[in-house]
């Protein structure tokens, strides 16, 4: 049996029981504990919110933040507005530089007081440096891309001079070099281009395709001597007799048309071109 105590009153009829606690801005908590009855109003002001002016070039901001939030929260805060990036930031209050782990009410910030944000030395530089390798590489896509404009006006030619041989009708020997000149100009264009990453093997894609069709024009080259050397024994066949050129052709056509049987009959690869590595 426990005793019953006397005068001493339970917690809810001190409050006034049944509703009174509101009234008097009590609650009781689940153990069982009277305390006071905690408002929005009341937590709000447990974390209060400052205003801080920051200062960039000739430019201001309004940032609002806790007191108690550190200076790398607000150059966080500051990236978006300034484009700026928090390792590219140094926050400067009352003459002092601010560590990004220092709090702003410890080093005395409140509401309303003014910061002044400026870019890191090194950030300055190293944006430099990007922006003229950016201009760089630019430039080197162009003078690319104006190469293959004209390798490929090139390559029709090509194309058409193939169709032309194959098909057996003589092309004049003039217009074959011609094409191999305009191809090492742009051979030579490419060389000079100076390049990294993807450029750089864009660069490679493009002297390779000018290459293939150097070596295409120096076998058609010989094709073609072949279709002169019957050209030549049809007129002699008539009766017609040669002229001086068409002779050094043909003194020409055997010199090369020797070297090429023999090339086929030792079973080698018959390279028309030899390419220097650039």
């Amino acid at each position: 049996m426990k005793p019953k105590l006397r005068g001493i009153p339970s917690p809810v009829k001190a409050a006034g029981g049944g509703g009174s606690e509101a009234a008097s801005g009590l609650e009781i908590r689940p153990g069982g504990m009277l305390v006071q009855k905690r408002t929005s109003d009341a937590n709000h002001n447990s974390n209060p919110k400052i205003k801080v002016r920051v200062k960039y070039g000739s430019s201001q901001h309004e940032i609002t933040l806790s007191p108690e939030a550190t200076f790398g929260e607000l150059k966080k805060l500051l990236a978006g507005p300034t484009g700026l990036r928090p390792q590219d930031q140094k926050l400067v209050f009352k003459e002092k530089e601010r560590d990004s782990r220092a709090f702003l009410d410890v080093c005395g910030v409140k509401d309303g007081s003014k910061i002044v944000l400026l870019e890191d030395e090194l950030s300055i530089e190293r944006r430099f440096v990007e922006s003229r390798k950016t201009a760089k590489m630019e430039t080197a896509s162009k003078e690319i891309a104006a190469v293959r404009f004209e390798v490929d006006r090139l390559a029709k030619q090509v194309m058409n001079v193939e169709m032309e041989i194959n098909g057996g009708k003589k092309v004049v020997e003039a217009v074959l070099l011609k094409l191999i000149e305009l191809l090492m100009i742009e051979l030579i264009k490419l060389d000079g281009v100076a390049a990294d990453g993807d450029v750089k093997l864009e660069r490679r894609m493009q002297v390779k395709r000018v290459q293939k069709y150097i070596e295409t024009l120096d076998v058609l080259k010989l094709r073609n001597s072949g279709l002169c050397k019957v050209a030549l024994q049809h007129k002699i066949f008539t009766g017609q007799m040669p002229t001086t050129h068409e002779k050094q052709q043909e003194v020409l056509q055997r010199k090369q048309l020797g070297s090429l049987s023999e090339s086929a009959n030792s079973g080698a690869v018959i390279v028309t071109t030899k390419w220097q590595t650039f």
